[in-house]
C-alpha cells in the first residue's frame, strides 16, 4: 500500500559525504550514521513542515522535559537493496501505528501519515548509496520523538521534536546467545507501558540484564511481574518457543510489543503448515519439555537480528541446552522472511514497500 499525499519536505543537502569513510565490511550495529537525518517539530498544537538537514548534534535546553520525565518513543525499521538497485522496506506502516500507538500511551501528539512516510522515504531515497547490496545488507532506521519544552513541572510537554536517523548494517550475529528466565524482574507490568516503544522500557532493563550477564548469560527472559511464572519477552525481542514440533509464544498485551517481526514470523510459520500457539507460556511448562527432551528450540524475533536463536537458559542456578538442529524452525523462518525483505522470493503478503 503506497501513500500518494504530497508533502514538501525541505532538504538541506550535505556539503560533503562521510560515506567514503565508512569500512562497510565491518560495521559495528548501531555505531555508523548517514550524512542526513528528518527532523519535524511539535509548536503551537501542530506539527510543522519536515526538513532532512545534514546530521549532526542538536541543542535542546537543559529543562526539556525528555530528561526529566522520559516522554520518549522510537521505532525501528530497515530498508534493502535488490539486485536491481530498487530499494525496499518491509511494513513500514505498522511501524507507523506502532509510533503513534506509543506515542498516544506516553501524551504525545500522534504525527500525521501525510509526514511520516513522505519523509521517510525522502531520507532513505537521499541516503540510497548507504545501503548495500547483498543478502544481510541493509539500512537500519530509527524514528523517534522527544519532549522539548523547557520546563520541571510535572506536565505532558507542549513541544516535541520527530526525527529519523540511519544507520548501515550487515547481518546482526552475536554468536551463540543464552538466557536467563527472570525470577524477580519484570519488563513491564499491567496497565503501564510494556506495549509502547517507550525509551525507559529498554533503560529500565540494562540493570538487571546486567546482573545476568556478569552470570554468563546474554540476555534475560522476562517473566510477568504478578506471578514470575509466565515467559514474555526475551531482552528487546518477543520469543518463541518450539514444543516438538509447535510454534508457542506469548500474547501481546500491555505487557507485551506487539511485534512486526512476530506477526510476520506467526504468519509464515501458519503457511508452511507450522502448529502455532499464542497463549502464556509457562516456566514449569518449558522446564518440564527441557527435561523430557520435547524443547527443540527457542529463538527471539526482531528488526535487527530478524531471528535470534537461543542456545540454552538457565533457571534456579541451573542451566538447560538445547539441541543443535539441522532443519530448525529458526533458520527455515528467518531464511524465508529474509528472501521476502530482499525482492528474492514471492511476496504473498504484500509487505514489501517500494520507495520510489
Amino acid at each position: 500500500m503506497k501513500n500518494d499525499a504530497n508533502v514538501a519536505i525541505e532538504i538541506v543537502k550535505a556539503p560533503t559525504s562521510k560515506i567514503d569513510s565508512v569500512d562497510f565490511e565491518n560495521l559495528s550495529f548501531g555505531h555508523i550514521f548517514t550524512d542526513h537525518m528528518m527532523v519535524c517539530d511539535y509548536e503551537n498544537g501542530a506539527w510543522k513542515r519536515p526538513k532532512i538537514v545534514p546530521y549532526g548534534p542538536i541543542t535542546l535546553e537543559p529543562a526539556a522535559k525528555v530528561f526529566h520525565y522520559g516522554q520518549a518513543v522510537f521505532e525501528g525499521m530497515k530498508a534493502y537493496k535488490d539486485k536491481d538497485d530498487k530499494i525496499w522496506m518491509f511494513r513500514p506502516l505498522e511501524n507507523f501505528k506502532r509510533i503513534n500507538k506509543s506515542s498516544s500511551r506516553m501524551a504525545i501528539p500522534e504525527i500525521p501519515e501525510e509526514y511520516f512516510m513522505p519523509a521517510l522515504e525522502e531520507l532513505v531515497k537521499l541516503e540510497k548509496d548507504w545501503i548495500k547490496k547483498g543478502f544481510g545488507n541493509s539500512l537500519y532506521i530509527r524514528p523517534f520523538v522527544i519532549a522539548t519544552e523547557a520546563g520541571v513541572s510535572a506536565s505532558p510537554s507542549k513541544n516535541y521534536k520527530f526525527m529519523i536517523i540511519c544507520s548501515p548494517a550487515k547481518s546482526y550475529y552475536t554468536g551463540e546467545v543464552r538466557v536467563q528466565f527472570s525470577e524477580r524482574f519484570s519488563r513491564a507490568a499491567d496497565g503501564g507501558v510494556g506495549s509502547a516503544k517507550a525509551a525507559g522500557n529498554y533503560g529500565a532493563q540494562f540493570y538487571p540484564t546486567g546482573l545476568a550477564n556478569a552470570e554468563g548469560f546474554q540476555q534475560i527472559i522476562w517473566t510477568d511481574a504478578s506471578t514470575h511464572e509466565f515467559l514474555e519477552e526475551a531482552g528487546t525481542m518477543n520469543i518463541f518457543f518450539r514444543i516438538n514440533d509447535t510454534l508457542i509464544t506469548a500474547p501481546t498485551n500491555d505487557r507485551i510489543l506487539d511485534g512486526v517481526t512476530r506477526k510476520s514470523i506467526i504468519k509464515m510459520a501458519e503457511e508452511n503448515n507450522i502448529n502455532v500457539e499464542v497463549r502464556k507460556v509457562a516456566v514449569k511448562e518449558i522446564i518440564e519439555a527441557a527435561n523430557n527432551g520435547t524443547l527443540k528450540e527457542i529463538f527471539g524475533t526482531g528488526t535487527a537480528a530478524v531471528i535470534n536463536p537461543i542456545a540454552g537458559f538457565g533457571y534456579q542456578g541451573k542451566k538447560y541446552e538445547l539441541p543443535k538442529l539441522t532443519d530448525s524452525y529458526a533458520s527455515f523462518l528467518k531464511d524465508a522472511l529474509m528472501k521476502i525483505q530482499y525482492n528474492l522470493a514471492e511476496d504473498k503478503f504484500d509487505w514489501r514497500y517500494l520507495v520510489e
